[in-house]
């Protein structure tokens, strides 16, 4: 069932455990050097940080446009498969470089550019990313780190041996507020955590629908087979561009994947755990009528809940955490008064103590002890954790400008990758939970697995107990696109 961990998982959990309280701000006193002594990867204090967006339309605009903020930043190439989406940021950069393929910009760019932001559609993060890490570029990937949880494991291997810095896309982990409520749970205000709830309002896009179908012209602007990237080959269809693919297993990873990257951080950062030993969910009806399952497996349901239980590092028993979407909530605290919110409208986490519950918004922001009231009454703790008052982007951005080693993150990939991993295995679950045996038929037989409790081996990778979940733990890429090794 669930083996020890590795040396290399220890290590994993305590160097993230520390990692605010090591953080610094990239200051002055660098001695400065030319780019060629500092070798790939590595800029001068002296130098442009010189970008490439791999994505450059929809969430890639406005990360491209959160690092050009910087007075150290050049854009200076941009890539995206569907001219249509790429229109503002070529306006806003026309002097860099457009590609539609990222890895002929990789190739013809690679000596042009220190760094590159990936904001592409779930499926293709991990290939994209590991293909400027190979070329000693820092990387800024946004969540989820990758689409499956082989993929993770490889990034977070990837940034040690390459040695670049590495930035996931989940803004609330530079927030204050995560720590602020790392601070009062290593006060010992609410006592150990044995229980957490993590919900969000997602999916507001399709989701627990039949494949689209139908012959539907691919605009002109948009290279639909580089769009597909890794994925299987199939029709072009409207209904997954450019947004709507979160909701599709073969590009995106539904709500969980959307938002708990986001809302699960302060669990993972926070609490002695590193990964869950079990996953098991209860998913919203798929059925359209008798045995016509809306999508077998095809797209992600409309709602679920998902349970993971998670050893404690500190052998302090276990901590159970439970995620909610599609409009679910768990139940309301009893401490909670009539009129106040449970979280805020996008999500929200709650933390159950042994002496007391601590309730946070969506990104981890604006952390409260129930009832509220006990916050006026109770004398925080001081601040001792490292802010980040320049953000999550310009965290990244410093970082890479102070080079490799030299500057801090609030997601590394040696914290993203596990933590990515981890979350993941809700998908597994719904995924079990969602398989048709095609052994299976017949009057009053059901081909879905339906709820199952998955046993974790965590330093294998592998479904202990059932192993049809183990097809999704690591996806065949389509031709072409080789498999993703170090």
């Amino acid at each position: 069932m669930y083996q020890l961990y590795t040396q290399y998982e220890k290590n994993l959990f305590n160097s993230r455990r520390n990692f605010i309280r090591n953080a610094a701000v990239v200051g002055a006193g660098v001695t400065i050097v030319p780019r060629s002594v500092l070798g790939r990867g590595f800029v001068a204090p002296s130098d442009k940080l010189n970008i490439a967006g791999i994505g450059a339309g929809g969430k890639g605009e406005s990360d491209i446009a959160e690092m050009a903020k910087s007075p150290h930043v050049n854009i200076v190439a941009l890539c995206d498969v569907d001219d249509r989406q790429a229109v503002n940021s070529r306006k806003k950069f026309p002097k860099a470089n457009y590609y539609k393929d990222f890895r002929e910009m990789l190739q013809k760019e690679k000596n042009n550019i220190d760094a590159c932001t990936i904001s592409t559609p779930d499926h293709t993060h991990a290939v994209a990313t590991l293909a400027a890490m190979q070329l000693g570029k820092h990387v800024y990937t946004q969540k989820p780190l990758t689409h499956d949880i082989y993929e993770a494991r490889i990034l977070a291997q990837a940034a040690k041996k390459y040695k670049v810095v590495t930035q996931m896309g989940n803004q609330g982990a530079s927030g204050d507020g995560v720590r602020q409520s790392k601070e009062i749970c290593e006060a010992g205000i609410i006592g150990d955590v044995y229980e957490v709830h993590a919900w969000t309002n997602r999916p507001i896009w399709p989701q627990g629908v039949p494949k689209p179908t139908g012959n539907h012209p691919i605009p002109k602007e948009l290279d639909w087979n580089l769009w597909q990237g890794t994925a299987k080959a199939d029709d072009y269809n409207p209904a997954y561009v450019p947004f709507n693919w979160r909701g599709f297993w073969a590009y995106g990873t539904g709500a969980l994947g959307d938002m708990a990257c986001h809302i699960m951080d302060p669990i993972y950062r926070i609490l002695p755990i590193l990964y869950p030993e079990s996953a098991e969910c209860s998913i919203a009806n798929q059925w359209t009528g008798m045995n016509q399952p809306a999508n077998n497996n095809f797209s992600c349901p409309t709602s679920s809940i998902i349970h993971l239980v998670y050893p404690r590092l500190d052998k302090k028993g276990k901590i159970n955490v439970s995620w909610y979407d599609g409009g679910l909530l768990p139940q309301r605290p009893e401490e909670l008064l009539a009129d106040e919110e449970l979280g805020n409208w996008d999500g929200g986490c709650l933390f159950v103590g042994t002496k007391g519950k601590l309730l946070m918004d969506c990104y981890g922001a604006k952390p409260r002890l129930l009832p509220t009231k006990v916050m006026k009454e109770t004398t925080m703790p001081k601040a001792t954790l490292k802010r980040v008052p320049e953000g999550h982007y310009l965290q990244w951005v410093n970082a890479c400008i102070a080079g490799y080693g030299k500057g801090e993150t609030s997601s590394p990939f040696e914290y993203a990758g596990p933590f990515t991993e981890s979350l993941l295995m809700g998908n597994l679950a719904i995924r079990s939970a969602m398989y048709m045996d095609p052994t299976v038929s017949g009057w009053g037989k059901d081909p879905f697995t339906g709820r199952k409790k998955l046993l974790w081996d965590a330093e294998n990778m592998k479904v202990t107990n059932f192993d049809v979940a183990n097809q999704f733990v690591k996806r065949e890429y389509r031709d072409g696109w080789g498999t993703l090794t170090l």
